[in-house]
């Protein structure tokens, strides 16, 4: 889930819903607070409210907060001082606490709660063991999470749900260990745990994205023998992995099969083809897809452009990447300021002087980013 998403839930819609004036203005001011000193102190102060403590959204967003800023210490603070309270005897709130660590890259922290557990009376089963390998992935310790798959279920007599399940196969994945990804998933079937969009997504995304189109395709089968009919996100996969292979005619033969099935592509979709057409070094093709965009009712992303204005560059068209350029300010796109400097340099060498500085102006005096794109004449 998307942070916006996440806020609008924290701080407007589920608060909303509260009877209590109290719960909802406190809310309101723990979003509204900027000194994340204060918000450590008033988080703290708010959760003993005990209907606060079942609003998850603000505990997410706040960790999250604190977690951009590298407020380790600070996330600690309010998670620890949680453990005060009666719910910490519940796994639900529990497996929050080493969900929110794990999110923070914090693992050692969410072990400790983990291991805690029986000593505050709280049971252990999938929930709590799912959360912990989750927290072990977010915090990218990617081969310790096969050993906790290993260990934990035969010690503390858990039987893996599909969550943990998944959070294994996604691990493996992340480590480039599709052989054992896919062992997973044969292991799954003979448990009696039946894989799930989630689970296929994962395998697809790892296999296709490292050019392991054939296997990828394997892995598609299995999904349509399972009768689990694939959403975007499996196209996607797909798409990026004909890319790879520079089969961008079946990529839009693809993208067609899409809106046969009532699959609408998104801006990740349009972006595979034209990165397919890129690898092809057809320009042509490139623009006319990224043009399918806007006529799509989609709006491109950041990753169009630093994709196009390099080849367009390299191309030689760089009245067409001035506009691409263009584009990104008006759209409030932050792109590296290296892309730009390129343009810059490009229009310069083609005697294109008043684009480059009005390049270099719109840099300059952005709103959302300062950048420092240089002319000739400053060196």
């Amino acid at each position: 889930m998307s942070l916006s998403r996440l806020l609008r839930r924290a701080f407007s819609t589920s608060v909303e819903s509260d009877s209590k004036p109290t719960i909802r203005s406190i809310s309101r001011d723990l979003y509204e607070e900027r000194s994340l000193k204060q918000l450590v102190q008033r988080f703290k102060k708010s959760s003993e409210h005990e209907r606060f403590r079942t609003k998850i959204g603000i505990y997410k967003v706040t960790v999250h907060r604190l977690a951009s800023a590298k407020r380790y210490n600070w996330i600690e603070e309010i998670l620890e001082d949680q453990k005060k309270y009666k719910d910490i005897s519940k796994e639900g709130f529990s497996a929050r606490l080493i969900y929110l660590y794990g999110k923070s890259g914090m693992f050692e922290h969410a072990q400790k709660v983990f291991d805690e557990m029986p000593d505050r009376n709280c049971e252990r089963t999938a929930l709590s063991l799912g959360a912990l390998l989750g927290a072990c992935v977010n915090s990218k310790k990617f081969g310790l999470v096969s050993e906790l798959f290993e260990e934990l279920p035969k010690k503390l007599s858990i039987e893996p749900d599909l969550v943990s399940y998944n959070t294994i196969v996604k691990a493996f994945c992340e480590m480039d260990s599709f052989d054992s990804a896919v062992s997973v998933l044969d292991k799954m079937e003979k448990k009696g745990v039946e894989p799930n969009l989630i689970t296929f997504n994962t395998l697809l995304n790892g296999l296709y994205g490292k050019g392991q189109f054939a296997d990828g395709e394997k892995i598609w089968e299995r999904m349509e023998k399972k009768n689990v009919a694939p959403n975007v996100r499996s196209y996607n996969a797909k798409l990026r992995g004909l890319a790879l292979e520079k089969k961008t005619k079946e990529a839009v033969e693809l993208v067609e099969e899409m809106k046969s099935k009532d699959v609408k592509p998104d801006v990740f979709s349009f972006n595979a083809v034209i990165k397919g057409y890129m690898n092809e070094g057809n320009l042509e093709e490139a623009k006319r897809w990224y043009n399918e965009i806007e006529r799509s009712a989609l709006a491109p992303d950041r990753r169009i452009f630093e994709m196009l204005i390099p080849f367009v560059c390299e191309k030689g068209e760089v009245e067409l990447a001035f506009e691409l350029c263009e584009e990104t300010f008006k759209r409030k796109l932050l792109v590296d300021a290296s892309l730009l400097q390129l343009v810059v340099d490009g229009l310069v060498k083609e005697s294109k002087i008043e684009e480059a500085k009005k390049l270099e102006h719109l840099g300059k005096f952005n709103q959302y980013r300062r950048y420092s794109l240089k002319l000739p004449s400053d060196e």
